[in-house]
Formats: structure tokens, sequence, C-alpha cells
């Protein structure tokens, strides 16, 4: 073979190895939940991907067996948002159907039992299904009209319907139609409404509902007088928020430096952390915390152990502190002891505990 030609072929073969892989790349939502060991993607196609730990179907390929790399899940290219709990997930397709998998031995998959799903199945008829979030036993969602549902364990109080009962089908909480956001922790719950106001409810052993008790609430309890709460995000036994001025709001547990205030103290209100004012989204784990400023630059607390924070090191840090220099970060989502982060470009970044891949 003549030289040129040689040089012509690897050209061609390295455009198309490139273009694959860039479009291989193309993911656009993460998700991993409360406690979870494993992964869920969308890809910019519509389809949805899975990988990590798979003992109770919570991949939802239809078997029990742990993946380390991103497996597609059916051939649906509908998908449009994803949710885990510690063992079960939540999607919601374009058309505003609701589906679900896994684990459901409290009921969280609510579809009225406690069997297990091994593959997506929808959840009910309704098509007006807007968000979805996943706790360790239990799960609450929006419609579109702004009322608040949820089902699974409810011993802490966690489903917000003024009992400590499970349910094991979606049930409305309370008649409120103006709920915009919603968030769930190991067993406790956040979300704000329409009028920027902030509630919480369920286990507040550490005040991670920030009411500035430790008491338990079984129905959403306003936080505050504030105003201007923009975004949420709920770790295990702690919570994270932004206000609309782009300020970030911590409190709950912080005996790893999760709240990123300097110190190890738990706060049972929310406690500005810094004075920066352009942070964009924020997302708790177990016992860390990541969030994205507008700039697009990455920042970490809290439990480094295994890696979880991506500095390059296995260091806690209880100072909220950046993360490298690179700035097109789009998404954090924190796991147990893992994280997960998407770019501008749409690649797609772990970091942390990788015992199930």
């Amino acid at each position: 073979m003549k030289t040129s030609t040689k040089s012509f072929l690897i050209l061609i073969i390295t455009f198309l190895l490139l273009n694959n892989s860039s479009k291989a790349q193309c993911w656009d939502t993460i998700a991993n939940g409360s406690g979870s060991l494993y992964n869920l993607a969308i890809k910019s196609d519509g389809t949805l991907w899975a990988w990590g730990r798979n003992n109770y179907y919570q991949l939802g390929d239809g078997t029990p067996t742990n993946r380390n790399a991103p497996i597609q899940i059916g051939a649906a290219t509908d998908w449009k948002q994803i949710a885990c709990g510690l063992q079960h997930s939540f999607a919601i397709k374009t058309n505003g159907t609701l589906w679900a998998w896994g684990y459901n031995f409290n009921g969280q998959l609510g579809d009225g039992t406690t069997t297990d799903l091994t593959i997506p199945t929808q959840i009910g008829t309704a098509n007006d299904w807007k968000q979805i979030s996943g706790g360790f036993y239990h799960t609450i969602a929006l419609k579109t009209n702004g009322t608040l549902w949820a089902c699974g364990g409810n011993g802490n109080g966690q489903l917000g319907d003024g009992t400590f009962i499970d349910k094991i089908v979606l049930t409305q909480i309370g008649v409120a139609t103006n709920w915009k956001q919603i968030s769930a922790g190991l067993r406790h719950s956040l979300a704000i409404k329409t009028d920027g106001t902030l509630w919480a409810w369920g286990w507040n052993s550490s005040g991670q509902l920030g009411d500035a008790t430790t008491t338990n609430k079984n129905t959403p309890t306003q936080i505050g007088a504030a105003t201007n709460w923009k975004h949420i995000g709920c770790g295990d036994y702690h919570s994270v928020s932004i206000k609309t001025d782009g300020t970030l709001w911590n409190w709950g547990a912080n005996s790893s430096g999760q709240l990123g205030d300097g110190t190890t103290t738990n706060k049972l209100i929310p406690t500005q952390i810094g004075t920066a004012n352009n942070w964009a989204t924020i997302n708790g784990g177990a016992f860390h915390t990541l969030g994205i400023k507008l700039d697009g630059t990455l920042w970490g607390c809290g439990d480094n152990s295994s890696g979880q924070l991506g500095d390059g090191t296995t260091t806690s840090n209880s100072t909220i502190a950046q993360i490298g220099s690179a700035t097109n970060w789009k998404r954090v989502n924190c796991g147990a002891n893992h994280s997960c982060f998407i770019k501008t470009d749409y690649s797609n970044y772990a970091t942390g505990q990788n015992l199930y891949g």
C-alpha cells in the first residue's frame, strides 16, 4: 500500500472514531440518589442508560447483575427525567407518563404492590407528571398542576401526609397546587413553592429540616419566612439550597464538613456558606456536597475518603473549595460515596467508590 493511501485511510478511520466517540458522549442528564450505589443517565437522543449495583433490578435491564459500564435500558427514545432512590428508580417520559422499577418492599414504586419490578413499568395512566425524586425507601413527585404526591416508607413522616404509615400507591399530599420543586433525602423531603417559600418534612435527627429543632415533622412545614429560595438538594442527613440572589445555604449534619462552612458543627437552620453570589446548582450525597457556579467551575466539600470530591486526594474538606480549574461543568450528582458529572460538551465523568462499578 502506498504511503499516501495508508495516511488517507488512517485519517478517515481517526475521523470515524472521533465522530462515533462524540456521539457516544452525548450525555444530557445523570442521576444517583440517597445512599445509592448505581447511576441512571439519559443521552441527548432520549435513550436511557444505567450502571452500577443491580441487586434489586434498579438498573432496569431485567437482571440482578451489576454493570461496570453504561448499558442501554430498552429501546425507547423519549425519556425526559430520571431519579434514583437507594435501590429503586423512576423516570418520566416526554409524554408525561411515569415509570418505575427496582426495590418495592415499602411500596416506593407506587404501583399498589410491594413486588419488585425488573424493568421500567408504567405507574398508573396519568400523563401530567413533572418531577420525581427518590429517597432511601420513599418517593415524592410533582404534577404539572402543582400538586404534591408521595409513596413508600413513612416511618419518619417523610411522605408528609400527616401519618407515619407507608403508602403503596402514589398519594396526593395536601391540597396545595403551588408546589414548584422537590428533593428527597435519606428519610426527609424538601420542597419550594411558586411563591419562593421553603418547606421540609420527615426525619430531623441532625436538623436537616432546618426548622431550628431536631423534631420529626410528618406534614410539610415552612422553614423561615424567606421567599427567594430557588434550588434545593437533599443529602442523607443534610440539606443544601441556593437563593435567587445566587447565595448558598446549607444546614443539617456536618460531621464530615459537608456543609462547607469550615466547621464540623451541625446547623439547625439554613446557614449562608461564604459570600459568593454566583452559585448555579448544588447537590448533596451521603456525607459530601458538590456544586457548580455560574462560571462553570466545580466546587466540593465534606467526606472524601473514597475520592468522591474528585480533587485527586482522599482528604476530606470542611470548607467548600474549587475542584480543578475547568470552567465547563454543567451538571453534578452525588451518590453514597461517589459522584457523577457532565460537562457542557455532554461528556460524562465519575469519581469515588467503585465497588459495584
